[in-house]
Formats: structure tokens, sequence, C-alpha cells
């Protein structure tokens, strides 16, 4: 620790000229943290940069299937007919006629208190026709409802109380019930490992519910009428992109109608349109250069001013947007750029082009959704994007700077220790001349003196 005297002889302030020369000499270390601390303010928004392309980029690639930003209403005159209409779904308007509705196959057996054979053993038969046997742990119905349940063949037993036996036993029935729907989910139940003893068909047992698929018919009652199946009671793909779930059968015909949703389509298109001119309004703000008022005064510089790989991000973006697609201007579909680079989107213009021609309106944006993805993948690429490049090299200048700043901040510590040994050094002298300056005072001052009368 140094020795800190601070002008106690000389009467110097010697930690403010210490101060004072270490503050010239720091002038080199505090340039390179305050270019430091710029480098951290444009990485910072170089990352906050790649991470919006990186987000376009992957709705630019959704984008790229055609219908991917179509957007439909789908009704049903009934609430037991739900339909639902995908990205790829077509208008359609048709009468349905809901003949039966999917059940699972239910199985109840006769009451019984404990198995009777032992080891308790049975077989299970698919609606295939594949045998499993299984063996329960013990004879109780619980472990049996277990075993069947545990087998893997796509059935749930529960052990149902069904009253005492003659003798006060407790009795239960075995309720098993198919995992899935659909005729395909049928299934028998033996004693034993063949089939010669079916529970189902035993005295007091019952089939419950018989495993059968939905049934409907289009174009009910014409020459055309097609009878259509379902295991699960949903027809997916009943029309192109159009699924139709029936829960209750209805003898009238259900009317099914799926349409274009135009505010949904305009929002839709136009999300991605605005996504777009947002990134570029950044870039634009992010590289204003320095424009003097009035008065003379300046204002500040953007982050990205004079920054060739973002410059060039934003011009490559410009060109996806507003160069044609198989020859069609984007402008007729409501997507323009002025002469400002201002990205917009015109919602009448898109509803009158959708309204004349929906097919060429979807390739316009498919093809600009895939120019746009190419450009964002390129610049973003966390591997070798241009901008992730740009990013990475600003890091490095950053940590070459941490390692200038921490070698001047060794250099000045060793400086500032020098300054004070010196200082310190210097009080010592100029206290030991004060101590000698005062003894000789003093000792010229006891020296007896001599009157002119003396002889």
């Amino acid at each position: 620790m140094a020795l800190s005297l601070d002008g106690l002889v000389s009467g110097m302030d010697t930690t403010a000229v210490i101060k004072a020369l270490m503050d010239v000499e720091s002038i080199p270390r505090n340039l390179l943290s305050a270019k430091k601390d710029d480098k951290n303010v444009i990485i910072s928004n170089l990352q906050s940069l790649n991470s919006a392309i990186q987000d376009l980029a992957a709705k630019a690639k959704a984008a790229t299937v055609p219908g991917s930003l179509s957007r439909w209403t789908a009704t049903s005159s009934s609430p037991s007919a739900t339909v639902t209409a995908g990205a790829d779904a077509v208008p359609v308007s048709a009468d349905i006629v809901v003949d039966a509705v999917a059940q699972r196959h239910s199985i109840v057996t006769s009451a019984f208190s404990t198995w009777p054979a032992d080891p308790p053993v049975l077989a299970l038969e698919n609606a295939a026709g594949e045998l499993k046997t299984i063996t329960a742990a013990s004879g109780s119905a619980q472990d049996v409802a277990r075993a069947i349940t545990a087998s893997g063949f796509g059935v749930t037993a529960t052990a149902v109380p069904s009253g005492k036996d003659a003798s006060g036993n407790a009795l239960y029935r075995l309720q098993v019930t198919a995992d899935q729907p659909g005729a395909d989910g049928t299934f028998r139940i033996f004693r034993g490992s063949d089939t010669s003893a079916d529970l189902a068909a035993e005295p007091g047992a019952a089939v419950i519910t018989t495993g059968a698929d939905a049934r409907i018919r289009l174009w009910a009652g014409t020459a055309a009428e097609q009878t259509l199946t379902s295991g699960s009671g949903t027809f997916t793909g009943l029309f192109p992109g159009v699924d139709l779930t029936v829960t209750a059968a209805s003898p009238d015909p259900i009317t099914i109608t799926v349409s274009t949703d135009l505010a949904a389509q305009k929002s839709a298109h136009g999300d991605f349109v605005k996504q777009l001119a947002g990134i570029l309004t950044r870039i634009d703000n992010g590289s204003k250069a320095t424009v003097a008022d009035a008065q003379g005064k300046n204002t500040t510089l953007g982050v990205f001013t004079g920054d060739s790989t973002v410059r060039a991000l934003r011009g490559a973006l410009a060109d996806a947007i507003q160069h044609p697609v198989d020859g069609i201007s984007p402008s007729t579909v409501g997507v323009s750029i002025d002469r400002h680079g201002v990205l917009s989107f015109d919602e009448d213009k898109f509803a009158a082009a959708l309204a004349d021609d929906p097919a060429s309106v979807d390739a316009v944006f498919s093809g600009i959704a895939a120019r746009v993805q190419e450009v964002s993948e390129r610049y973003s690429d966390k591997y070798d994007g241009l901008l992730t490049s740009r990013i990475t090299g600003q890091e490095r200048e950053v940590r070459s700077l941490s390692d200038q700043i921490g070698s001047w901040d060794l250099r000045l510590a060793q400086r500032k220790t020098t300054l004070e040994r010196t200082y310190a050094q210097l009080e010592t002298m100029l206290g030991k001349l004060k101590s000698q300056s005062d003894y000789l005072s003093s000792q010229l001052a006891s020296l007896p003196t001599t009157s002119s009368g003396d002889k």
C-alpha cells in the first residue's frame, strides 16, 4: 500500500496532482473503452435485427406453401356436424345425411366372485382375427381386469360391483371397451387359450355396443349418391382441405359450407407485409446520416449508418418484395414500395385482385415469400449468415479492445504507483531539508552576539 503524505511539507495537493496526471495518461485507455461501448451497442442492435430476420425467415418459409395465407369460414346447419377448413381448402357447399355415428365395441361379462380357472387364462381376438393369450396374476376380478387392460390389445377392462352371491361373496362383472371406435375396434374375449368359450355369449353376459363406423351419404337421393365411412367419426379430406366430424345420426340433410373469409385473408396477408415493412423501417431509422438543423446542430448518427452489410440486406429485401413474380407485379395485389422506400399494403386492391383471380394472388404471395425466405436465410443463418458473420466480427473486435483495455489498466496502475512513490519520496526529502534548515536556523540563533564597543 502506497504511503500518501499529501503535501505535509510542500503544501501541495499531491492526490489532485497525481489524479490530473493520470487523467491525461488515461486518455488512450478511455478512448478504447468508449469505442468498446459503441461496438457493444452496435452488436446489440445487430443481434436484435438478426433475430427479427430469423423470425421473418420462418414466417416466409411457411408462407411459401400455396394457400398458407388463405383463410376460410366453415359452417354447418347442425351442431352434430363440425366442419373445419385448412389452408388448402376450396369453397364448397353440400348436403350430407348422417346414417350412423362411430361406436366403440363394448361387452359385459356374467357376474363372478373369483375366476373359476387357476391360473386365469384368457384369449383376446381382434377384428382381424388375431389372437393373444394372457394370464392374470390371480382370479380376482380386479387382477383379471388389469391383465386385460395391460395386454396392449387396444381394450380397457373395469371390474364393476354386482352385488353378492348366496354365500355373501362379492360379485363383479367385467366391462371391456375398445380404446378406439369403429368396426376395426371390435373384439372377442374367451375363457382359456382357445376360442371355444366366448365370454359375451355366456348367460348373463352381453354385447353392450357393437363397434361400428360412422356412415354418411353425399348427394343422397340422387344418381350420384355416395356412401362414406369413418372409424373415428371424422371424415378427413371430405373435400379438398375440408374435414367433417359427426356426433349424431340425422335423417335430414345437413348443409355444410366453406367460403372465403375475406377479412381474415386481408389480415393474414397484411400481417406478413407489415412484418416486412417493420424491418425495412427499422433498418432505415438505424441508417440515418448526420443532418444539420437550422441552428447548425447535428443529429446523432444511426447505429447502422455506414454498415454495408445492413444496407445490402435492406436492398435485397426490397428487391425480393417489389420485383414481378412470373411477370405479375406485386403492386397489382396491393403490395408496393413508394419512391421513399416505404412498403405498404392496399387492402382494397388486394380484395379486388382476390375476387378476380385468387390463384394468381396466392402465386404472387408465395413467390414473394420464397424470395424473402432466401434473402432472410442468407443473412441470418446461425452458422454462415452474412449478418451473423458481421456480428461475429464485431464481437472479435470487442474482445481485442477488452484485451487492450486490460493492458492499459495494468500500465496505468503501475504508473500511478510510480507517481505516488515519487511524490512520497519528494515530500520525505523536503521534510529532511526543512529539518536541516530548522536546525541550522536554531544553531545560528544560538551563537553569541558582539557589540561594536567590544575589543
